[in-house]
């Protein structure tokens, strides 16, 4: 069963959502404050955080940093609606969605299941065990783990997937609008830039020499382009 770390101050909402997200075979726990949040989401395993932005004692971009530090659980962040700063900031943190409020419960439990099923495939025994490798760019499904010329990289589990999509077709151009659709289970919205946000921070992670081994194809997607993909 899916468990689930709700960190919201509206009590009210919390209890609705609480009682919704059971309904729909969650295990749901709760905290109203930033630092109660971050000490739950340290001192116990979740499958996935829903984050929102205004708390008291620590807000969400606070809790969001300490988490990323030394946890990768994920993380959906609860927006004010039309706050672009909001969502822009959480997705250069590490947050791997977001959703603005007030929000569609069905669409809630879609995001959802979109990221914790990608989390469930890849632990699947039956999956190939030797490691996705591409240049100087390897990744073990199994592990969810990540190097680059062999030194261990970090990545949250939305970047992970964005590469695992980049590395099974290494050359080939992959659409924003596909990504999206793969890895957070829902189309792009117009001026949607989460997939270009998480892009960039995988970007980053990867540098290896003086070409970046993910190349932007303006307009359409992105491209993985390390060497000899022989």
């Amino acid at each position: 069963m899916v468990k689930l770390l709700l960190i919201d101050d509206d009590t009210d909402l919390c209890e609705l959502l609480g009682e919704y997200l059971t309904q729909q075979g969650f295990t749901v726990s709760m905290c109203h404050n930033g630092q109660d949040g971050l000490d739950a989401a340290k001192r116990e395993a979740y499958d996935l955080i829903l984050l929102d932005v205004m708390l008291p004692k620590l807000d969400g971009f606070e809790v969001l940093k300490a988490l990323r530090q030394h946890i990768l659980t994920p993380v959906i962040m609860l927006t004010a609606k039309g706050d672009d700063f909001d969502r822009i900031f959480g997705l250069e943190l590490g947050a791997d969605d977001y959703i603005p409020k007030p929000f569609n419960h069905r669409e809630l439990v879609a995001r959802i299941r979109a990221i914790t099923r990608r989390i469930e495939f890849c632990q699947q025994p039956t999956l190939q065990t030797q490691p996705l490798q591409v240049g100087a760019v390897a990744m073990e499904l199994m592990t969810r783990t990540v190097t680059v010329n062999g030194k261990a990289v970090v990545v949250t589990g939305t970047e992970f997937e964005i590469l695992h999509l980049l590395l099974q077709k290494p050359g080939q151009i992959i659409s924003k609008q596909d990504i999206s659709v793969q890895v957070l289970g829902r189309r792009l919205a117009p001026f949607d830039r989460s997939i270009d946000m998480h892009v960039s921070n995988l970007r980053k992670k990867l540098q290896c020499g003086e070409a970046n081994p993910i190349q932007t194809v303006r307009g359409i997607g992105y491209v993985l382009t390390i060497g000899d993909h022989a």
